[in-house]
């Protein structure tokens, strides 16, 4: 459905999105993330026609950005990070003024309203006014601007930067009942909330896309899985020696704040232990200390998180 191809924007001599290429099918809600000053806001106000790209294109259907871009604002529906709100209107007033800059009137216009009002969460608030509402409500009110013309695909610039626990869950709901029809792209800092709202990640930095994969198959990457281990009755160098000897072990190191310089023993040894692949090496490092003295307080498999790979691969580029 939308088609990026080297896509690139410049302000001045500074390359804000770098060449950038990527496909999103119809019915996808795809999260955007990286840190702050990667490209993700430069890259939605490019998706949604509100900045001209430097070079490159992107294609909606049949549709270029640079030949058709009024084409390509019909079909999308756009929240930035504040929402754009008119605050001395009440909530109604202001939904009904945008319905009308969309062209709807009579019953379509009434029936839009009521279903974006129940969609939402806004029907106890239309009396109020946008002032008067929380940060959380005026997302939701901005949420019901964008989704005015009932777009085909959603663009979301952080919808949930600064709300409370409460309001991000109501938001993420919103969002996943919104993505059962529409195509939705949202950026975010939150990576739980990508983690829980998005069928796929795609990870920018400097511009450029470092990964992009479903979340499930991100998170199980070959890259790798960490088991952290509390030992007593043991000294460094014979556990670092004995454990780092083992299949599958490529690496043994003591974990921050361990006295493990010495050669002695400590009270309790905490040591991470790195393998490759996914291979499980917890069966080989149980039997490893099974036949010493040692005592095994505790044995830990990491899993890995979004947020461990989103920082992983931040750093290495």
């Amino acid at each position: 459905m939308i088609h990026v191809e080297n896509l690139t924007r410049f302000y001045g001599d500074f390359c804000a999105v770098d060449h950038l290429d990527l496909d999103i099918s119809r019915g996808e809600v795809v999260g955007l993330l990286g840190p702050n000053g990667a490209g993700k806001t430069t890259t939605l106000r490019m998706l949604t026609g509100y900045l001209p790209p430097s070079d490159g294109d992107i294609r909606v259907n049949d549709f270029s950005i640079r030949d058709d871009l009024l084409e390509i604002k019909r079909l999308t529906g756009y929240l930035p990070e504040s929402a754009p709100l008119y605050h001395n209107m009440l909530v109604y007033d202001y939904l009904t003024y945008i319905a009308r800059i969309r062209g709807l009137d009579g019953d379509r216009q009434r029936n839009r309203i009521r279903e974006l009002a129940a969609l939402c969460g806004l029907t106890h608030i239309m009396h109020k006014s946008i002032e008067t509402l929380s940060k959380g409500l005026k997302q939701r009110v901005g949420l019901a601007h964008a989704m005015m013309s009932d777009p085909e695909i959603l663009v979301l610039d952080e919808p949930t930067s600064g709300l409370d626990p409460n309001q991000i869950i109501e938001i993420r709901d919103i969002i996943k009942e919104i993505g059962r029809e529409k195509t939705v792209i949202l950026s975010t800092h939150i990576l739980s909330e990508a983690e829980a709202s998005c069928d796929r990640i795609v990870i920018i930095n400097n511009g450029r896309i470092i990964a992009d994969d479903n979340t499930a198959d991100l998170k199980g990457a070959n890259r790798g899985s960490g088991l952290r281990l509390i030992l007593r009755r043991a000294a460094l160098p014979d556990a670092v020696d004995r454990l780092a000897a083992l299949a599958g072990v490529e690496s043994v190191l003591p974990e921050n704040g361990v006295a493990g310089a010495g050669s002695g023993e400590v009270a309790e040894l905490r040591l991470r232990l790195q393998s490759g692949g996914d291979t499980d090496i917890r069966p080989a490092v149980y039997a490893a200390i099974k036949d010493t003295d040692w005592v095994l307080v505790e044995m830990v498999r990491e899993t890995r998180t979004l947020e461990s790979i989103f920082r992983e691969l931040t750093r290495e580029n």
